[in-house]
């Protein structure tokens, strides 16, 4: 006989209760019981507690089957159809059909029971718990019929729902999509049912289930997959931080315009979530004090050279005021015409700004003090060995603890920048924290640009700036171990400098929830018309490492960030060097609007007219336009190349073109109305032009300062390609200079040029 009661019949989702009591009772019975997952009858409870349609169910336990018991005939009279699948329950089976744990068998009541008795037998090494039945749901058997759907906590973002190809194939099938289409996740700051929706088309298999194929209507409503997004949602926003790690139906079946969970897996956790406190945002003003302080104090100054000395000559040379700069050092009156103090208890009021340059151990005895002495509103803390090693643990919780009794203070207390990073270098706020000489990285002096840039790495942040120099961004934060300001804390600040239009981001790891913080910053950003680029480091699938699941195999960490942050209108780079060139060429190109995806290039190469020609995403190569073309016949009629140069775009001009022609080949294709996006290539080995400087390649006439005027008179978007070696490279740090994005190949160009025609478009 059954000793636990069956569910109540399927019903469509829309319209029943969300009964989140109920699937906390479910939950909170597998955690007396001691176990880190749900029995399958569980978690059939849970979601039919939440209003996900469910097939009829009964659970036979192991003791009953042992004693002779099973099946009666009112316990299978209710299912619907004449078959029945069985199942082993078992916590140590995740994947139950390829141990022979699932069959289907007729609906008869001797034929079950003799069923069940057999699997327990045959699986008895796994420790079942009994066996499950169930009705047999007649669904659509193609791709578009079995999806994937999962509830999942990650500690950067919290509650997640994912949405995929499902099945027993469901990973093979996730690898065989483009890179994007195979995963749909919504994260659950996500409540507008259009937002949602639009979050779900970007999964291959979910546009294949409700969109019309070849004639055919669609198997699914979108209102349908939508609901049962926003119930499990629900329940993540509900569950306690880290209680429910993962609630995976896998397949959830398409069965006459409604989805209906076959098999769901539940692992719990401890309930001691990261992000069980929630987090007080840190102070508007303090952060705006951190970029742009109107005091400063520096303790670690050395009257030799230190890190503490190179902040601080870095930070006068940024145009700080000596006479604003404190220096904690005793047995000194001044050093390079700042004053300085003993100790805290001199300082001559409250600064704006401390910046700690000690080791992590006189850290950790220091900010305490100045945090409970309210003696600054902003602190940077460059040491490492605070959070990043084993015997810093306890210096990171006394200043940790020390901020969150701050934080219970009517005026919160001081923000922390660090520890363990290089700092800021802050053009409003007219300082650098970043201590490498002016020798080795060049200070603030190339042209102000629109670029904010957020790092964890400061190795990284000032790698960028070498490979960017001559362009001089607004701001360059490197937070290091966030200790106590976030990435999310610091973006969702500048979102609102309307001075900065371009923000470069580098993650290795969210602090916790942070990834909401950041989500919301760049929506904002995109909405005021700017662009987040983001580099997430350390792509291993951890989450896949040792998971039973499918959707943590699927979509690791790394590839959650990327995907939402997709969905967010961020622009995610693949590679550091796709990095660079995104931020360059959206730096360069600011003011210069792009109209649409036609190209027109130029080149004396027949190589990179193929590369050219191959077009990555969805870039068109221009049909010239009748006047374009006719104006381009008489300039190589005058210069001597007809018979020899035939037009079309890509433009081949031969080895055999001078730097007047090459410009002025350039210059009639950039003002075609049918041209959009421009490239000029240069492959600079030929004699007729000057690229060298021992040909004065920068001298008047030289295809150079040609290009640079063409740059200053024209507005159309357009980039430059110089492909060879470094004998060539003061070649294309010239045209850098003058403000063209130079790239070194063609196909490089291409990517990028992509990308940003896609800037400002629906995502």
């Amino acid at each position: 006989m059954s000793v636990a009661s069956p569910s109540q019949a399927l019903e469509p989702s829309a319209g029943r209760l969300v009964d989140l009591d109920r699937a906390r009772r479910a939950l909170a019975a597998a955690r007396r019981a001691g176990r880190s997952s749900l029995l399958e009858p569980e978690g059939l409870e849970l979601l039919d507690a939440i209003g996900v349609g469910v097939p009829e169910w009964v659970f036979v336990p192991l003791g009953s089957l042992q004693a002779g018991g099973g099946i009666e005939p009112r316990d299978i009279a209710w299912m619907h159809g004449d078959r029945v699948v069985i199942k082993v329950v078992a916590e140590a089976i995740a994947h139950k059909s390829e141990l022979g744990g699932v069959i289907v068998v007729p609906r008869d009541v001797s034929t079950v029971t003799a069923s069940m008795r057999d699997m327990v037998d045959r699986l008895a090494a796994v420790g079942p718990a009994g066996c499950l039945a169930t009705a047999f749901v007649e669904h659509d058997p193609s791709i578009a019929g079995e999806l994937l759907v999962a509830l999942r906590w990650t500690a950067d973002f919290g509650p997640i729902v994912a949405v995929g190809a499902g099945g027993v194939h469901a990973e093979r099938l996730a690898g065989s999509f483009r890179p994007g289409a195979a995963l749909a996740l919504v994260p659950s700051d996500v409540t507008d049912a259009g937002e949602i929706e639009a979050a779900l088309r970007a999964a291959a298999v979910v546009r294949l289930a409700t969109e019309p194929q070849r004639g055919r209507p669609p198997v699914l409503p979108m209102a349908a997959l939508v609901d049962v997004v926003e119930r499990l949602l629900a329940l993540g926003r509900a569950s306690v931080p880290g209680e429910l790690l993962e609630l995976e139906v896998n397949p959830m079946a398409v069965a006459h315009d409604r989805l209906v969970a076959l098999d769901v897996l539940a692992r719990l956790g401890d309930g001691e979530g990261s992000a069980a406190a929630p987090r007080r945002s840190p102070s508007r003003t303090r952060i705006d004090r951190l970029l742009r302080p109107g005091s400063i104090a520096i303790v670690g100054v050395s009257s030799g050279q230190n890190i503490g000395r190179t902040i601080l000559r870095n930070t006068l040379r940024d145009g700080f005021e000596p006479g604003a700069i404190t220096i904690i050092k005793p047995g000194a009156a001044e050093i390079d015409g700042c004053r300085c103090v003993p100790d805290l208890g001199s300082l001559p009021g409250k600064v704006d700004l401390l910046i700690v340059a000690v080791s992590a151990a006189a850290a950790a005895e220091l900010i305490p003090d100045v945090i409970e002495r309210d003696l600054a509103e902003s602190i940077i803390v460059i040491p490492g060995g605070l959070d990043e090693t084993a015997g810093g643990a306890g210096h990171a919780r006394r200043i940790r603890d020390a901020l969150a009794r701050a934080r219970e203070r009517p005026d919160g207390g001081p923000v922390l920048n660090g520890g363990n990073c290089m700092g800021i270098r802050s053009r409003p706020g007219r300082y650098d924290t970043l201590f490498v000489p002016e020798a080795k990285l060049a200070g603030p002096g190339g042209r102000p640009v629109a670029l904010g840039i957020v790092a964890q790495s400061g190795a990284f942040a000032i790698s960028r700036l070498s490979r960017l120099e001559g362009l001089d961004p607004r701001y360059v934060i490197t937070v290091g171990n966030q200790t106590d300001l976030t990435v999310g804390d610091h973006l969702e600040h500048l979102a609102t400098d309307e001075a900065i239009r371009v923000f470069g981001v580098y993650v290795e790891g969210f602090a916790a929830l942070d990834g909401l913080r950041f989500l919301s910053a760049a929506r904002a950003i995109r909405a005021r018309g700017g662009t987040v680029v983001l580099y997430r480091a350390g792509r291993t699938a951890a989450g896949a490492r040792a998971s039973a699941s499918h959707t943590a195999a699927i979509a690791g960490d790394a590839l959650v960030t990327t995907t939402l942050a997709r969905e967010a209108g961020v622009l995610v780079a693949e590679t550091l060097e796709d990095f660079d060139d995104l931020l360059g060429a959206l730096i360069r190109l600011d003011g210069r609007p792009v109209r649409g995806r036609r190209v027109g290039a130029v080149t004396n190469a027949g190589f990179e007219c193929v590369a050219i020609a191959d077009v990555p995403g969805s870039l068109e190569v221009a049909t010239l336009d009748p006047a374009t073309t006719g104006r381009l016949e008489t300039i190589i009629r005058d210069h001597g190349l007809a018979g020899v140069v035939d037009v079309h775009n890509p433009f081949d001009l031969t080895p055999m073109a001078d730097d007047a022609t090459y410009v002025e080949i350039a210059e009639a294709i950039l003002a075609s109305p049918s041209v959009d996006l421009g490239l000029v290539g240069n492959v600079p080995f030929t004699q007729t032009i000057r690229t060298l400087p021992a040909e004065d390649f920068a001298g008047d006439g030289s295809v150079a300062s040609r290009l640079i005027e063409l740059w200053r008179r024209t507005t159309k978007p357009w980039v430059a390609v110089v492909d060879a070696g470094p004998r060539y490279d003061p070649l294309a740090h010239h045209l850098e200079a003058a403000g063209i994005p130079v790239f070194r190949t063609a196909d490089a160009a291409m990517r990028t040029l992509a990308v940003v025609a896609g800037v400002g478009e629906p995502r």
